[in-house]
């Protein structure tokens, strides 16, 4: 006698529904693990493919040291770095994201949107060489890729370089911005067709093994 039929049991419409997955979604995305690498998945069609934690987290140190107390620091193309930046807490750094994929504007004013096919095409406060270090990942490896992300690399940077490529692109990245291969070798969370080193144009401590 006191059991509900199913017909008295309250029912959300659909578009209540959707307004309340679309709450959780953002509340999901805003909780403590925000800045997880991989919380973002891949989307092959652009090329994407994550650095291991290991790598990431060697990234972020790299780029955390050079830059110094209160640097700045660019990732182009590189959004497992800026993640891991983020999840180390370093509040004295200011660090951008440059990238395409506009699932990473979550992130505030530290994203912004990057199309390496326009190389030069930047909001009006970021300006000429007012990066510490630049650390780039062209999404292709291809000529025109790099070249065309080079130029966005040398605007950005007041001169420290960090270029993760595949090893096939080493005559090219040297001609282009004068940087060498390191020692380390980075690693995906998926083992990717191609040999993926590093390039800079400074004393690295990746060279240290």
């Amino acid at each position: 006698m006191n059991d509900l039929e199913d017909d008295d049991v309250p029912q959300l419409s659909s578009h209540a529904l959707a307004a309340l997955q679309e709450f959780y979604a953002e509340k999901n995305q805003c909780g403590g693990d925000k800045y997880n690498v991989g919380r973002i998945e891949e989307n092959w069609q652009l090329s994407q493919f994550w650095y291991s934690q290991e790598t990431a987290l060697r990234l972020a140190k790299e780029v955390t040291a050079v830059a110094g107390e209160g640097g700045r620091v660019a990732c182009v193309s590189t959004p497992s770095v800026y993640l891991k930046l983020r999840e180390l807490h370093r509040e004295d750094l200011a660090v951008h994201l440059f990238e395409y994929d506009r699932r990473f504007s979550i992130y505030g004013e530290e994203f912004i949107f990057y199309d390496y096919n326009n190389p030069l095409d930047f909001p009006v406060n970021i300006a000429h060489h007012s990066f510490d270090i630049v650390i780039a990942d062209p999404p292709y490896l291809s000529e025109e890729c790099l070249r065309k992300t080079s130029e966005t690399i040398k605007y950005l940077t007041q001169g420290k370089i960090l270029l993760c490529t595949g090893a096939v692109m080493e005559e090219e990245a040297a001609k282009l911005l004068g940087v060498k291969m390191c020692k380390f070798i980075p690693k995906h969370t998926r083992t990717l067709a191609n040999e993926f080193r590093c390039y800079v144009n400074y004393d690295s401590q990746l060279d240290h093994m």
